[in-house]
């Protein structure tokens, strides 16, 4: 390695300074280790290669075999300024030593082979989660040198990225990698080539389904069980639909927890807080059908008074006995005249009067039913049972939340897997 670079000088090269060549770069990807939903990025481990040609490094061979160096060499010579974009966190593996080598050939061609392990960032979309495809990049590029400068490209294309078909992710199903490069500007220093490594993820759907969408399912089926219960039934109603209620708040609070704060509506949040709204209104049915049994018991118990009151006999002591009866508030006024005592009855000279004044008779009574009804208050009474018979019949609404309830969650599922799947 000394020679190499001591013969490099001897002939007045110095090859610390950047020769005027185009440099080719690929990559394999060892590993995709982790991707965060949280933190927005992805961890990769790869082989990173470059190749180019200096001819101020060619030397003469019998064999035109080449020179393989180690990280030493490399602190010696020009080597490109290749760096990650958007990089969070990136190192050279050095165990057991720097995972770096440099191959020299005869002519002059360069390889420069290092492995690192980089943590970039990547712009996820939620709004399908967790029925979602991200796309994410790896992009890499000259810290220093322009595209006048230096030019990077994929020296294979789309062949200049490979990859281990061993590469699994527990959450995700790798669907593609393919290769692009374009010019990035900044305004202070210029344009710059840079070459992106892209790679298409699809989500597992099976872990969501058996961790968020059974179990809210379960707790909005759960929760039509209350409507086949007795709704004197108060203690068991009420802890069912409480405790419905409070599972979901518990699911919704667990999804949101692995998931980043954004500003917009996931797809799972869709179907949580639907879920959530079917179970709140099993519990706000109850509630509506105990508060018009309620009602619905005091108005019936008024009545019973109110008809116990009107049928009692009433008893008058009047001189003689009669019974009479008054059908639909119809009568005279000397029958009520005669029922207060008030008869309008000839002189009865003060000699008669005398009499009976000496002879005491025992008093009689008249014994009068009085039955008034109305036909024109029963048929009002008997259209407005029409008209609020579902609402006052508790039993009704339980049996139409039966059929409401569960069409019309099938309803918004048929609409929701239809949608984003």
């Amino acid at each position: 390695m000394d020679t190499l670079v001591e013969e490099c000088w001897k002939k007045g090269h110095d090859i610390t300074k950047r020769p005027a060549i185009p440099v080719g770069v690929d990559v394999q990807v060892e590993s995709l280790d982790s991707i965060s939903e949280v933190d927005m990025d992805f961890t990769m481990t790869l082989y990173l290669r470059h190749y180019w040609k200096d001819e101020r490094l060619s030397f003469t061979s019998s064999t035109n075999k080449s020179m393989t160096f180690d990280g030493r060499l490399v602190k010696k010579i020009w080597v490109p300024d290749v760096f990650f974009v958007h990089s969070k966190r990136s190192f050279i593996h050095d165990t057991t030593t720097d995972n770096i080598m440099l191959r020299v050939f005869p002519d002059g061609h360069v390889l420069y082979s290092l492995r690192v392990t980089v943590t970039a960032a990547c712009n996820m979309d939620f709004s399908r989660f967790p029925l979602d495809s991200q796309t994410c990049s790896l992009e890499l590029e000259s810290y220093a040198y322009t595209d006048e400068d230096l030019m990077l490209y994929w020296k294979s294309g789309d062949e200049s990225l490979s990859t281990d078909d061993r590469i699994s992710l527990s959450q995700f199903l790798i669907q593609k990698f393919h290769t692009t490069s374009r010019l990035a500007f900044y305004s202070s220093t210029g344009w710059y080539n840079r070459l992106y490594i892209n790679f298409t993820l699809r989500r597992h759907i099976i872990f969501f389904l058996l961790q968020t969408y059974f179990p809210a399912t379960l707790m909005v089926m759960l929760s039509w069980v209350s409507f086949w219960i007795d709704r004197h039934a108060v203690p068991a109603r009420v802890s069912l639909g409480i405790t419905t209620v409070l599972t979901m708040s518990t699911i919704i609070t667990g999804v949101n927890a692995s998931m980043p704060r954004v500003s917009y509506i996931k797809a799972v949040d869709i179907y949580l807080w639907v879920s959530f709204v079917f179970v709140f209104l099993s519990v706000l049915e109850y509630a509506a059908v105990n508060y018009l049994s309620t009602v619905q018991d005091r108005r019936e118990c008024k009545m019973r008074e109110r008809t116990r009151s009107q049928s009692l006999p009433c008893t008058c002591s009047i001189s003689q006995t009669r019974t009479m009866t008054m059908l639909d508030g119809t009568y005279s006024e000397a029958d009520t005249n005669s029922l207060a005592g008030y008869t309008e009855d000839p002189a009865v000279p003060e000699e008669e009067q005398e009499e009976m004044h000496e002879v005491p008779e025992k008093p009689e009574h008249m014994v009068v039913h009085l039955s008034v009804s109305s036909e024109s208050t029963t048929i009002k009474k008997k259209k407005s049972l029409r008209a609020l018979n579902i609402i006052q019949n508790t039993h009704a609404i339980d049996k139409y939340s039966r059929m409401i309830f569960p069409g019309s969650y099938i309803f918004f599922n048929l609409i929701y897997w239809s949608v984003y799947c």
